[in-house]
């Protein structure tokens, strides 16, 4: 048996999991510019609170793909071809977000605003469930033949499952960036999120406990797996406890502990498959059959213990030196900038 498959899935998990706790708390700030508040000055306290870091996490959706396409091709080949439909409306929600956060404050009207913070919000939801949707896909399985090629029309992947899973993203989403809220933000942001966190904690994780269950039971689960649900759901109620007594690092930590456990389970409970086919088992990916040679994978690793280490270091030094608290005073009034090109005539 080969080590470094393994090795690799594990890492795929690791850099997945970075993704939902770091981005997912971009995305519920994003949603909750939509439907929080509607005063001027809060959404930018939010928008502010990500400011520094959001172009930085998103860094990590593009590793745990490249990490797929390089370490298990036929994992990403059978995947992304089959989901080629919500992978394009998430590409779509990525850039109309982003264009949202650098837009939204070039030009002083209501109505701007408006629009480019419906982008923010919009896409940080697209986003969030198209994400939840494919992975929980890859975890539950596709209809896929003998050759790893979709079977069914371009709209096959839309199951229970898949929406089961992009509801408990964007539900965790919502739940991890209040907690983060609670954190950075002061003022009026800071005590919505709060009351959100101590009150909603319950629903916003239904989805996602249940996905991690569905796993468990359909894979048969293992000691591993049911160890790492139950100290997901120890962790869940320890951060809900916390948030209804507005302990903000405890919540944030707990609910944090939530996601790093859950998607410890899934992985765990779908080991060693990779991509199960729902039209045949004989036709399932494995963490065997689906690796790219040792060589490949060994160059790999040597590359990953090298520049994993300072990508880590680098991204906590960057949230260690903005991480103050955004209060509503920091916020200057809305005022015109003339670029340097006009200010020198």
């Amino acid at each position: 048996m080969e080590p470094l498959p393994v090795v690799w899935f594990i890492a795929i998990a690791v850099l997945w999991t970075g993704y939902l706790l770091l981005e997912g708390f971009d995305l519920g700030v994003g949603m909750h510019m939509i439907f929080s508040t509607r005063s001027e000055r809060d959404r930018r306290v939010m928008l502010n609170t990500i400011g520094p870091v959001w172009d930085g996490n998103e860094v990590w959706l593009i590793t745990a793909g490249a990490a797929m396409f390089a370490a298990f091709p036929a994992w990403y080949a059978a995947l992304f071809s089959t989901l080629y439909v919500p992978l394009t409306i998430t590409l779509i929600g990525l850039i109309i977000r982003a264009v949202g956060i650098e837009y939204r404050g070039k030009l002083h009207t209501e109505r701007w605003r408006t629009l480019w913070t419906w982008m923010i919000g919009l896409g940080s939801l697209i986003v969030a469930f198209c994400v939840g949707a494919a992975l929980a896909l890859t975890s539950t399985g596709l209809p896929l033949d003998a050759n790893g090629d979709r079977v069914g029309g371009p709209f096959v992947w839309l199951t229970l499952p898949a929406v089961l899973g992009g509801l408990a993203v964007v539900g965790f989403a919502l739940l991890h960036s209040a907690t983060f809220l609670g954190l950075k933000a002061d003022g009026p942001v800071r005590e919505r999120a709060g009351r959100f966190a101590g009150r909603w904690a319950p629903l916003c994780l239904v989805p996602a406990a249940a996905w991690a269950i569905l796993v468990q039971v359909e894979r048969g689960g293992s000691p591993l797996s049911w160890t790492f649900l139950a100290l997901a759901v120890v962790a869940a109620v320890a951060g809900w406890i916390a948030a209804r007594v507005r302990r903000e690092g405890f919540a944030f930590l707990g609910f944090a502990g939530f996601g790093l456990f859950g998607v410890a389970a899934i992985f765990a409970g779908m080991f060693p498959l990779v991509l199960p086919s729902t039209v045949d088992a004989a036709f399932d990916l494995t963490v065997w059959n689906a690796a790219n040679g040792p060589y490949t994978l060994g160059v790999m690793t040597v590359v990953a213990a090298v520049s994993l280490p300072v990508i880590l270091l680098y991204q906590a030094w960057s949230y260690w030196i903005f991480r103050k608290r955004v209060t509503p005073g920091m916020i200057p009034e809305v005022h015109i900038v003339l670029p340097a090109v006009l200010r020198a005539r």
